[in-house]
């Protein structure tokens, strides 16, 4: 059976499907692949490097005409139609905002499978993209706000006087903020930081930040660890209880996010305005709507003073260790339903990690979750 990795086209895509490392891997299983020229520049992979690893480099059609075919971001919209039926394409697949690609792929008989739709399970840790890429955003949330603030992050005593840590205040403590957190805390910055859900107190004390409390009312979390969306009223609260902790800071992060719906917006225009000149706020939520009120996506936003970064897409800025990660995590779902006897892969709609994400097959949109949606 033949994989094939198209180069990414979007703007600001850095990312690739396919490492040369990850071909070694499914060599091993007994899978030919094709790469397009140029499939791994952007992330520091050259074409000899993919084919001293044992894969083909070929034109765009060659690797769209294979039987897997394997993105990072989801397939052109008017490249569907160069994907044969039967093709089981392996991408992060925008389900509730791409609905009309969802049903064109179902229409051309391509079995679509969701990497961000991968369930949180302890079988499927190795296999969940959506995680691995969260945690290189927030690393890269930090670094990148490190550059647009004036000061340094580290307390530094200096003959002309001692340079207090900045203050970084990280909202939402999945995955990504934690991993925000914990560089922001390597890199030497007082951290605060908050989510509605109080499970993730300790875990956010364990990497020396302090866990700002606010009182909601009940909030709890989905099977899946995302944090349940909360009431306009829980909201309310929220923004009041996070008000002088925000005027405070030197960086705010936000990484509130709500599956499948647009973001929340936590961070109002007047708590920014009263947040000092020269403050930054990095908008991690900005492609899913935002969660910072004047925040624009692809753009830095100056709102008194204070920038407003919406960049977007933040694991694209570390992208070599993204696509090492990315292509890993495709490696071992391909992995782990590849039938070595029949050598093909077996997607039984009975599997849980199967029925969470694949979308569509045999000309039928499958997955629950986007009919209802």
């Amino acid at each position: 059976m033949l994989i094939g990795a198209p180069r990414e086209l979007r703007e600001g895509e850095l990312r690739t499907p396919c490492t040369p490392a990850s071909v070694g891997k499914l060599l091993e299983l007994g899978l030919d692949l094709v790469v397009e020229t140029g499939v791994g520049d952007a992330s520091g992979f050259s074409d000899a490097e993919y084919r001293a690893a044992g894969a083909a480099v070929g034109s765009r059609d060659d690797a769209l005409a294979a039987e897997i075919v394997v993105h990072v971001e989801q397939p052109e919209a008017d490249e569907v139609a160069k994907l044969r039926a039967g093709t089981i394409h392996i991408g992060f697949l925008d389900l509730f905002n791409a609905p009309a690609l969802v049903r064109a792929m179902a229409e051309q008989g391509v079995t679509a499978v969701s990497m961000q739709m991968i369930p949180r399970t302890s079988r499927a840790q190795k296999m969940d993209a959506l995680s691995s890429q969260a945690s290189l955003a927030g690393y890269a949330a930090v670094t990148r706000a490190s550059e647009l603030s004036p000061k340094i992050f580290p307390m530094m005593m200096t003959p002309a006087g001692t340079i207090a840590p900045a203050r970084v205040f990280v909202i939402g403590a999945g995955v990504a903020g934690l991993q925000a957190i914990a560089t922001a805390k390597r890199l030497g910055a007082r951290v605060e930081a908050f989510d509605t859900r109080p499970v993730v107190a300790e875990e956010v004390r364990s990497l020396g930040a302090r866990f700002v409390e606010i009182d909601v009312g009940e909030v709890g979390q989905t099977d899946q660890g995302y944090a349940q969306e909360l009431t306009p009223e829980q909201v309310a609260l929220q923004k009041e209880g996070m008000k002088q902790v925000v005027a405070d800071a030197d960086v705010v992060i936000t990484t509130a996010q709500v599956f499948g719906r647009p973001a929340p917006v936590i961070v109002s225009r007047d708590m920014v305005e009263a947040m000092r000149p020269g403050s930054v706020v990095v908008d991690m939520a900005v492609e899913s709507g935002g969660n910072v009120e004047g925040s624009i996506l692809g753009e830095v936003a100056v709102i008194n003073g204070v920038k407003v970064d919406g960049r977007g897409n933040l694991a694209s800025t570390v992208a070599r260790n993204a696509s090492e990660m990315y292509a890993a995590n495709v490696a071992h779902f391909i992995e782990a339903f590849w039938d070595r006897e029949g050598q093909a892969l077996v997607l039984d709609p009975e599997d849980d990690i199967v029925a969470g994400c694949v979308l569509t097959r045999d000309g039928a949109i499958v997955n629950d979750a986007v009919r209802q949606g």
